[in-house]
């Protein structure tokens, strides 16, 4: 098989579309890319313009902007039905969510980026722009390039188009797409928060392309990097020539791994190094590592100069779907977890899949407690995908894990939008199994002798318990939810846990749990699976007779 074959065999029967701004080079480099590839080429816009009967200037003119999108939009949809092509976009295209769909669905999007500098020299001799002429051409392509940059930057490949001569950018591309599977795209998803909106980026290579998510919601082309030692060990240096490329400088704030560092000595030191560093009002924080990293990194952002931006940068399952999305940071004290700290939300949140294939097992099992809750609170049918497909996400599956993180975030960015400080009792249903499993936390101490999500995982089937036990759910239920959270290899029951607890020991931990509310503790409960609800009407006799039921000492 030729290697033109085998690139297009690769590619599963999808056109490649390009996608930038203008004067980025897309028709220039697509038609050379067809030519290499064997396949035809067509530009979108000379299609457009052949449908409406007249130019792009005078669509613009006669019928307004949003009439041409919609030709736009119906144009592209249709060439996509057909057999593969390479197809050049106009610089607005990928914009509009329903062609981004279409593309994601039936192409490989590849961006292909260049300077502003580049790009006006490029278009300045062309008077056929009809976006150009809405102001100064240099300001016309900025505030371009800050819209539009962070959704081209959701194309499955990014390309540099610089002055190099179109050959070589050529060749690029065609290299790009000779590594390209299915299965390797990204999601975007949206938090809707108004002035504190923002986006959650999900696929691999992501810390590589770090730079072109990042660049337009900076104000300085410099951060300063809270990372978890052992992570940087293992994605510092990709996150750095991601944010390099962009010319962000990094500076880094290291921080030893596990819980024990989410505390006032550690808070500490890492404000002290980062107004060491020069930080401004100005400057980002960038959180490299997984739950414990982005909450120490957001509320040192939320206190520093009463407040700098960050960025969330989760390499865990479990800060991936969880914990890195909706703005709680915190610390922890010897009172109980997350006791001090605040709501701050992140300007991004970038979740490399990439990152999971360092994960020891256990941890990625940790993580996986937390997706499934998202089916067990509120998604029954989330939840069923969950029992066809744990396997595939805990075997490293890029597809699995990819869409078990997009469900999760969705339905969590959902929440938060809707509640976003916890003031009802929407998002306190993500805290599903909490209160049980802050205290077995608590218990032992905060330590690797029981991970947050297994704590999380023992809490859920708890909840389950109390639930039945209580007349709201039944018995049915809490052993589904128990049976599919062992078989994947999670404690499911207080028996599974490899020491014994006293029931009085975790009412105490409980009745300190940030939750409580007039003195009375606050479970989240369910009615069956997808489910759930907030009650402060459980009395403690009917929590310590379930933990005395499920082996706890008196």
């Amino acid at each position: 098989m030729s290697a033109p074959a085998a690139m297009l065999a690769g590619l599963g029967g999808r056109s490649v579309v390009l996608v930038g701004l203008m004067g980025a080079g897309k028709s220039s480099i697509g038609r050379r890319l067809a030519q290499r590839l064997g396949l035809p080429f067509q530009d979108a816009d000379s299609e457009i313009e052949a449908a409406a009967g007249m130019s792009i200037p005078e669509i613009f003119s006669r019928l307004g902007e949003p009439a041409f999108r919609d030709g736009e939009r119906r144009v592209i949809a249709r060439l996509l039905q057909g057999p593969p092509v390479v197809l050049a976009t106009g610089g607005g295209a990928y914009v509009d969510p329903a062609t981004r769909a279409a593309v994601r669905e039936r192409g490989v999007a590849v961006w292909l980026k260049a300077d502003l500098g580049t790009l006006l020299r490029r278009v300045s001799s062309r008077n056929d722009r009809p976006l150009l002429k809405q102001g100064e051409p240099a300001e016309v392509m900025a505030r371009l390039a800050a819209e539009r940059n962070p959704i081209y930057a959701e194309a499955d490949i990014a390309i540099e188009s610089s002055d190099e001569p179109p050959e070589v950018t050529t060749g690029r591309v065609a290299a790009a797409l000779d590594g390209w599977r299915p299965g390797s795209r990204t999601d975007l998803l949206r938090v809707n928060l108004a002035q504190r909106s923002y986006d959650i980026v999900v696929g691999g290579g992501l810390l590589a392309r770090a730079g072109a998510y990042a660049a337009p919601l900076l104000r300085q082309k410099r951060v300063v990097v809270i990372a978890d030692a052992r992570v940087a060990d293992l994605h510092l240096p990709a996150l750095q020539a991601g944010l390099a490329a962009a010319d962000i400088a990094t500076h880094i704030v290291p921080v030893r791994p596990g819980e024990a560092s989410k505390d006032f000595t550690t808070l500490a030191r890492v404000v002290d190094e980062v107004l060491d560093a020069g930080v401004e009002r100005r400057s980002c924080l960038v959180a490299l590592g997984g739950g414990v990293i982005g909450d120490l990194a957001g509320f040192a952002a939320a206190i520093t100069l009463r407040g700098i931006e960050f960025m969330q940068v989760p390499t865990t399952l479990l800060a991936q779907v969880d914990s890195s999305v909706g703005g709680k940071t915190g610390i922890n004290t010897r009172h109980g977890k997350n006791l001090v700290g605040s709501f701050h939300q992140p300007r991004l949140v970038l979740a490399d899949t990439d990152t999971l294939a360092t994960l020891p097992p256990r941890e990625l099992r940790a993580g996986y407690a937390e997706v499934v809750k998202y089916g067990l609170l509120g998604d029954a049918r989330f939840f069923d995908w969950c029992e066809a497909n744990a396997a595939r996400v805990l075997a490293g599956q890029a597809d699995a894990q990819r869409e078990a993180i997009r469900v999760s975030c969705a339905m969590k960015a959902a929440i938060v939008a809707e509640d976003e400080r916890e003031s009802a009792d929407k998002r306190a249903l993500l805290n599903l199994g909490h209160t049980f499993g802050h205290a077995l936390e608590a218990e032992t101490g905060y330590g690797d002798a029981l991970l947050h999500g297994e704590a999380v995982a023992v809490g859920m089937g708890l909840a389950f318990a109390l639930s039945a036990r209580l007349g709201h759910g039944s018995g049915q239920d809490t052993e589904r939810t128990r049976a599919h959270l062992a078989r994947h290899g999670l404690p499911a029951r207080r028996s599974d846990l490899p020491r014994r607890f006293s029931a009085e020991a975790l009412l105490g931990h409980m009745r300190h749990d940030k939750k409580v509310t007039d003195g009375r503790l606050t479970f989240v409960l369910a009615r069956g699976i997808g489910q759930a609800f907030v009650s402060r009407e459980v009395g403690a006799e009917a929590v310590r007779e379930l933990l005395r039921e499920e082996g706890c000492e008196a």
